[in-house]
């Protein structure tokens, strides 16, 4: 039998669905996770062997003990995961100090962490990627921006998601971000990049042992997750119905170049928007950054729903099998809308409830540890075309009150942009 650790598998909550498909084909199932045991859910508790509560996952001290405790009591540990970016070197060196071969290492780390080494594997695959410059000083910043002009985006260069993201437009606004920088994170290395003008498209998918994908899909985000967050706007995305031919192969080379084996990935890509001399043409793929785990929250659960299937299953077969049977059903488009709390809309919850009954997958408020890029009253749901999601995205996120005129007027722009050329029906 094999012996599948598992870390932090009560969040995000829908992870215990791992677990279960997991446990459900023979492995041995062992958590480790800061939340009481009496405080998980119900379906969790059933989906592992055994639970072992540490006080902080931060400690690595005591995250060491636990996976010291699981092999002295169950043998060699076969595979340790957390599928979460948070606890990725975490992992990799949890692995690498047992031995545990089966995943990325510490070593690894540098080219999957750090977004200045990304973009060598990405264009080694192929890829256009944005110029950039490691922040340093004032003088250097600006000598950076006089060869890509404003606005810039600056982020550490080691971050999750969007945190800390900042777009500069201004010399004063620089100034002001190489103070805070020096006051607040002074060790932190932080990137700078001329702006893409784009759309972010992702390429997910389950990698096998061989680096082939048994399992593809994507999203489109047409509303960055940094202005979402900066901002404190609504958040909307949606899994595409068919997956671009050129996102699918792009996808496929950045896999390649990485050297991912055995993981559910998610790979972001900006699709312009405008042509920019540096970088290509509207419409062409440019690299984001690779993320080596399932896209954050809900999304497993929206693809599943997109492609009438279970991806949770498709990813515990290749871990338990290397390969799957799991059939792949009707293809929809899948939306996410989240509304931001404080915000005036036209229509009230119960008269969303009311209209689109039959297409609701999902209705829930979103985990506080989400809200900042994702909005507090989340609805997912799915349609047969793109004309009846635009319909639900500008009902859900209809606002009434002048002040918030912008967000209605930057939604009918967003709706507006279409789905790339290349999107074409899978077969």
């Amino acid at each position: 039998m094999q012996n599948f650790i598992f870390i932090s598998p009560n969040f995000p909550t829908n992870y215990w669905q791992f677990c279960r498909e997991l446990k459900n084909n023979g492995l041995n199932v062992l958590g480790i996770g800061d939340q009481p045991y009496e405080e998980l859910k119900p379906e969790l508790k059933a989906s592992l062997n055994e639970y072992y509560k540490v006080n902080s996952l931060e400690n690595y001290d005591e995250v060491y003990r636990a996976v010291a405790f699981f092999t002295f009591k169950y043998g060699r540990i076969d595979w340790l995961e957390s599928n979460n970016e948070y606890w990725l070197e975490r992992d990799a060196a949890l692995r690498t100090d047992f031995h545990i071969t089966s995943g990325f290492q510490t070593s690894d780390m540098p080219r999957i962490k750090y977004k200045s080494k990304m973009k060598e594997y990405y264009q080694k695959a192929g890829i256009a990627t944005a110029r950039y410059h490691m922040v340093d000083d004032l003088a250097g910043c600006k000598a950076f921006v006089e060869q890509v002009g404003y606005p810039v985006v600056v982020k550490p260069d080691n971050g999750v998601g969007a945190s800390d993201t900042h777009r500069l437009s201004t010399d004063k606004e620089l100034e002001a971000f190489l103070a805070y920088k020096e006051k607040e994170h002074p060790d932190v290395a932080y990137i700078m990049e001329e702006f893409v003008r784009a759309e972010v498209n992702s390429y997910d998918a389950i990698i096998d042992a061989h680096g082939n994908p048994i399992f593809e899909a994507g999203n489109v985000s047409p509303v960055s997750i940094m202005d979402i967050v900066n901002n404190d706007d609504n958040s909307i995305y949606y899994i595409i119905k068919d997956l671009p031919e050129d996102t699918r192969a792009a996808g496929r080379a950045a896999v390649k170049s990485f050297g991912v084996k055995s993981r559910f990935v998610h790979f972001e890509f900006f699709r312009m928007t405008e042509d920019q001399a540096s970088m290509g043409k509207k419409g062409q793929l440019v690299a984001l950054e690779v993320n080596m785990r399932p896209c954050g929250g809900f999304t497993p659960d929206m693809i599943d729903f997109a492609r009438s299937t279970n991806v949770y299953k498709i990813w515990a077969d290749m871990i338990a099998f290397g390969g799957t049977d799991m059939p792949v059903g009707e293809h929809y488009y899948c939306a996410f809308a989240g509304r931001r709390d404080g915000k005036s809309f036209v229509y009230s919850h119960e008269q969303l409830m009311q209209k689109y009954q039959d297409n609701m997958r999902m209705v829930d408020r979103i985990p506080e540890a989400l809200s900042g890029a994702m909005g507090n009253q989340m609805y997912v749901a799915t349609f047969s075309t793109r004309d009846e999601m635009e319909k639900f995205y500008s009902d859900v996120l209809a606002v009434t009150d002048a002040t918030n005129a912008k967000v209605q007027a930057e939604l009918t722009k967003v709706l507006a942009l279409g789905e790339p050329e290349a999107a074409v029906a899978e077969k």
